[in-house]
């Protein structure tokens, strides 16, 4: 989905010159080179401009209480289901990823972001897709482009987030404990080995926790210790725009046109133990070079 905006923008561009010339023939012509000048020190307008006005932030407290409205109704269906689907885990599975590819691409509609995918091709790998993580879209969008057959890792209190929360847990989503290192590393142990039982994907945000900023952050070392569990290769999402679309400690969504690109799977068959570090640095490293500058780490 590609916003239509800029088309139109020229468009308008093209008609109000011909009104300009037309209403003004004798105006001396000003030379290309000195238009060219002055059109590089204009901004430029086919970008988002930011706009705080109160017009702008009433709609955008619409489209948020419209998208919390939406997502109850949909949880409230989808949790129904996984009761129906209690004794069968898998179908469970699999009804979550529906659930969140409706409601993802619903929410996303609702707030009204433009969203230019890339990368297609690698998107229904069975890999572990791990994704930068500065705004709460993120998630809606991670519940939608990823792959039918796809869990999640999130600590293990998510179970205390109303309905989202509940309807996680009912899904069969994996939980991990955080409360100190040895309760992280086995279960993410226990993570590892329902996803190859199960034949599965997973999704991770490898900094562990959402930039305030939108800068990559750095990455923790639990989506290599996954990888080298499962031997599943690894799908870098990088995604721009949505630190600024939907800011952190905000409720202002501004329109601003956001980019998923898929990344080619990284291999990781032959992935050691002994090289944990260099496998962070190097995934992380992929990042920023697909990343913006205004999304790089600064240092």
């Amino acid at each position: 989905m590609e916003s239509n905006g800029g088309v139109s923008f020229m468009r308008n561009r093209r008609f109000e010159s011909f009104l300009n010339t037309n209403c003004t023939p004798h105006v001396k012509e000003i030379p290309k080179k000195v238009r060219r000048e002055d059109e590089e020190k204009r901004p430029n307008t086919d970008v988002y401009v930011d706009d705080d006005g109160w017009i702008s932030a009433l709609i955008s407290c619409i489209r948020i209480v419209v998208c919390l409205v939406s997502m109850m109704v949909t949880t409230f269906v989808w949790a129904i289901i996984m009761l129906l689907l209690l004794p069968w885990p898998y179908e469970r599975i699999r009804q979550g990823n529906i659930y969140g590819h409706v409601t993802g691409r619903m929410l996303m509609w609702i707030l009204g972001n433009s969203v230019k995918i890339e990368g297609v091709e690698f998107s229904n790998e069975k890999a572990i897709y791990i994704s930068n993580h500065a705004s709460p879209i993120d998630i809606f969008l991670m519940m939608w482009l990823t792959p039918t057959g796809t869990v999640g890792i999130a600590k293990k209190e998510i179970i205390w987030y109303p309905l989202f929360g509940q309807l996680y847990v009912l899904a069969n989503h994996l939980r991990i404990d955080r409360s100190n290192p040895t309760a992280a590393i086995q279960s993410m142990k226990e993570a590892a080995c329902a996803v190859v039982r199960n034949n599965l994907s997973l999704i991770i945000f490898p900094e562990g926790t959402r930039s305030k900023n939108g800068r990559l952050l750095s990455f923790k070392k639990g989506f290599v210790h996954l990888a080298l569990q499962t031997r599943l290769p690894i799908v870098p999402m990088v995604l721009t725009g949505t630190h600024l679309a939907w800011r952190k400690g905000s409720l202002h969504v501004r329109p601003v046109p956001i980019t998923v690109k898929f990344l080619r799977p990284i291999k990781t068959d032959d992935w050691t133990a002994d090289k944990i570090d260099d496998y962070v640095k190097m995934v992380h490293d992929t990042y920023v070079g697909n990343l913006p500058e205004s999304q790089r780490p600064l240092c």
